[in-house]
Formats: structure tokens, C-alpha cells, sequence
């Protein structure tokens, strides 16, 4: 597919065309299916998607960081064409085929820790957290989990427990499973003045053997890079001393690397920037596939193995076609530069960033790595949060045809999850429109 890698605009946005598309929509669609931009998309390449009405938006969210390598990717569009027409489905539990295997040896070979590892496929960063719990819970024969402050896993029901924004995600739509507990999280930005990452992991870690135990404990959960609550990047050390004290304890440590995994942020994982922090599992989904359904739990062998044969699986779980679109994106990893790519993204945008907060007293932090970057829209001169704010600029940056996404507990985070594939020219545009969208303010 060819499609200029340019913002250009013919219609308002949205375009007559979305429009009335859009109320069809709402006559057909579940009102509870939402949309941020009704703006409807016909096709897409690299960076650039293009609407019904012929406009070219920058895709700065990847459809909430699944497109890591880009649109309609080459490689990608290959694999799919060429598997779809071969096999589509047999279920694996059933008679097993080898993209599967493949997307396994693969994941197995990145996940960081010297020690056997295995992996099992499912269909949504839900499921993989789902099937996390059960291994955690199934090894350890404990049933108590721990999660944190302003993390997001998904929406089924034991991921709603285990969220921390009520609205939108679960409100009314209870009850929730049980023995899941709520511990404090390191939040830079937040946490007193001086707080180290050891600090807050002491606070964490006496929240949890006060309120539930160290013996109780099946698992404790964290994504090393909060998606949904605000990009938050906890304190050098938080991670590191939060591994020591559950590997003491028998604890299985999940990394929920659903967001900020699969080159993401500069590594294969985004638990790999912090030496000692090592993971007994970890669930991947998002970027995986390049757009194909799919997800993923590796890990440690003997936690894998622990559930007994059909314990652990799904109709759709590593459908063949995903499975195919999988092994091309994780081999154009292997094969080198984008992993560079999403670290050259940084340099790129967070000097711009960083000087928009200096100018822009609105902007309170400016946090992230790599291709996974954040502002934090404060109310001038205070650090509460600003949530009109980033209404407002999204609000511009859509008229004027960059997507861009909103994330954190109170709504006030603009998140920046650009494509691996967009221009350095096209970086560049999209922050004219967002600072252009804070000056107005």
C-alpha cells in the first residue's frame, strides 16, 4: 500500500462522510462501545491514517500501542496473505501448527532472566493477565493477589478488580472477583519530595505483609511501565527491591508488559531497564502482531507447567493467522533497528516535550521512554491535576488531524504512542499541532 506519509486535511474533522456514518453507528453499534474521535478510517500505512473523507491524520497512538511497527507493515501484510490462505484455524489443543511454536521460541529467547522458559498463547492483554493469575495461583497453591495504585489490566472481571480507575471500567458492573488488594505505587511525580524507588517499594512491601501476608500471596502484579494510569515510570530501585522481597517469599512476580512491551520503549521489554527487576511471568499482547489478535504469558518453565493438560488454552488462543503476523514482527525485531527506532523517537520528541513544560506552566511532568512518552497537565502553580486541559488540546489536535490519546487516574495525561515507522518530519508536525493546541490555552 502506498499512502504519503503527510498530514493533509480536505474536510473538517470529522468529515461529512464520518458523520453520517457515525449515526448509522449509533443506531447499530452498543452504546457502550465508545469512541474517542468518530472519525472513520479506510485505510492506513506507516504513520498516516486515512479517513472516509480522504483526510490524512498522524497516528500518534497506534491504536493504543498496536501498530508498534507501523501500519499495513510490509512483512506483516505478507505473513497474513499468505497464511490466510493456507490455514485459518484448527485450535491448537486440538492439532497443534507450527506458527504457533515459532511465536513461543521466539518469546522465549527475549524474555530477560537465566532460567527455562515456556509461553502459552491467548487472544487479549485480558486473557493473558487471566491466565497469569491462574498459573501464579496453580504453582503457589495461594489464592491472594496484589496490584497497584493507578494500574489498568483489562476488563473482564478479574481484571476489573484489579484496575484502579473505577470510571470507565467497571463502574456498575459488579461484583468483582475477590482476594485482590490495592498496594501503593512509586509515582515520581507524586510521592513526597525525595522519595527513593527503595523508599516506596519499603512502603509497598509493608502495605502487603500488613494487609495480606507474604505467605498469602500467589502473585503480585505490576506492568514496569503504567499504560492506562499515565505512563508512570516508577523511582529508580522500586522495581528492583520489589523482586528481591517476592522472590524471598515464594511470591510470583507478573510483569503486565502489554503496553510497553515488544520494542516499545527502546529493549524488548520495558522491564529490562532496570537491572535486578526480574519477572516470573510476564503477559504480552498490543504490539505482538502488527494489528493481528494476540497475546501471550512466558515465563518461568516450572510455573508454566504447573497446570495440568487443558488447564490452559482457548478456542482462538494463537489462531494461526495472528500467530503468522506475530513471527514477522518479532523477527524484524531480531533483525535489528527498531528496537534503535523507538530510542531515536525519544531523542526526538522529549527534548520538544521537556521545552514545552519549561515554557508551559500547565505542563507539570514530561515522563517515559522510548516510543512511550507523557505530559501531565496540572493547574498552573499547584500539581493538581488538569483534566480540561488535556480535553482542550486533544480537542485541537484532532481538528487539526493528529490523534493523539488521553491516559491517567484523573484523566489530565496526554500519551504519546507513536508508530516505530513515522518520519522524523512527521514526529515534528504532530508536536507543532499539540504545542499549538497548549498555547491556545
Amino acid at each position: 500500500m502506498s499512502i504519503e506519509q503527510k498530514r493533509n486535511l480536505v474536510t473538517s474533522i470529522p468529515g461529512p462522510k464520518s458523520q453520517e456514518l457515525q449515526k448509522h453507528r449509533l443506531e447499530h453499534v452498543g452504546h457502550g462501545v465508545g469512541t474517542t474521535l468518530p472519525v472513520f478510517i479506510d485505510s492506513a500505512h506507516g504513520a498516516i491514517l486515512v479517513d472516509v473523507d480522504g483526510n490524512q491524520l498522524i497516528d500518534m497512538g497506534s491504536g493504543i500501542g498496536v501498530t508498534t511497527i507501523g501500519h499495513t507493515n510490509p512483512d506483516v501484510v505478507k505473513a497474513v496473505t499468505e497464511q490466510v490462505a493456507k490455514l485459518t484455524h484448527t485450535l491448537f489443543t486440538v492439532t497443534p501448527y507450527s506458527p504457533y511454536v515459532e511465536v513461543c521460541e521466539i518469546l522465549n529467547r527475549h524474555m530477560p532472566g537465566k532460567f527455562v522458559k515456556r509461553s502459552a498463547l491467548f487472544n487479549s492483554g485480558a486473557e493473558a493477565v487471566e491466565n497469569a493469575i491462574k498459573l501464579a495461583r496453580k504453582f503457589t497453591k495461594r489464592n491472594e493477589i496484589a496490584v497497584f495504585d493507578h494500574a489498568y489490566h483489562g476488563r473482564t472481571n478479574l481484571t476489573m478488580a484489579m484496575n484502579f480507575k473505577n470510571m470507565p471500567y467497571a463502574d456498575g458492573f459488579g461484583p468483582f472477583a475477590s482476594s485482590v488488594t490495592h498496594v501503593p505505587m512509586s509515582y515520581p511525580f507524586h510521592d513526597p519530595a525525595g522519595m527513593t524507588g527503595e523508599e516506596a517499594a519499603t512502603r509497598a512491601i509493608t502495605y502487603m505483609e500488613k494487609r495480606i501476608g507474604g505467605n498469602n500471596l500467589a502473585a503480585v502484579v505490576i506492568e514496569p511501565i503504567q499504560g492506562e494510569g499515565g505512563f508512570v515510570v516508577p523511582a529508580p530501585g522500586f522495581l528492583r527491591t520489589l523482586s528481591a522481597w517476592t522472590k524471598a517469599n515464594g511470591i510470583v512476580l507478573v510483569a503486565d508488559e502489554v503496553q510497553a512491551g515488544i520494542a516499545r520503549t527502546g529493549k524488548w521489554f520495558a522491564s529490562e531497564h532496570e537491572e535486578g527487576f526480574e519477572p516470573d511471568l510476564m503477559t504480552i499482547a498490543k504490539g505482538i502482531a502488527g494489528g493481528m489478535p494476540i497475546s501471550a504469558v512466558t515465563g518461568r518453565a516450572e510455573i508454566m507447567d504447573s497446570s495440568h493438560p487443558g488447564g490452559i488454552g482457548g478456542t482462538f488462543g494463537g489462531n494461526p493467522v495472528s500467530a503468522a503476523a506475530a513471527v514477522a514482527v518479532l523477527k524484524q525485531i531480531e533483525a535489528g533497528g527498531v528496537l534503535e527506532k523507538a530510542s531515536h523517537i525519544e531523542s526526538v520528541m522529549k527534548p520538544r516535550l521537556l521545552a514545552m513544560k519549561e515554557k508551559y506552566q500547565v505542563i507539570g511532568d514530561v515522563r517515559g521512554r522510548g516510543a512511550m512518552l507523557a505530559l501531565e497537565f496540572v493547574k498552573p502553580g499547584t500539581r493538581e491535576p488538569n483534566s480540561a486541559a488535556v480535553d482542550a488540546v486533544i480537542k485541537h489536535s484532532h481538528q487539526n488531524g493528529v490523534v493523539v490519546l488521553n491516559a491517567g487516574t484523573y484523566g489530565n495525561v496526554i500519551r504519546f504512542l507513536p508508530s516505530l515507522a513515522i518520519s522524523d518530519e512527521l514526529l515534528r508536525d504532530a508536536l507543532d499541532v499539540v504545542e499549538a493546541g497548549i498555547a491556545s490555552l
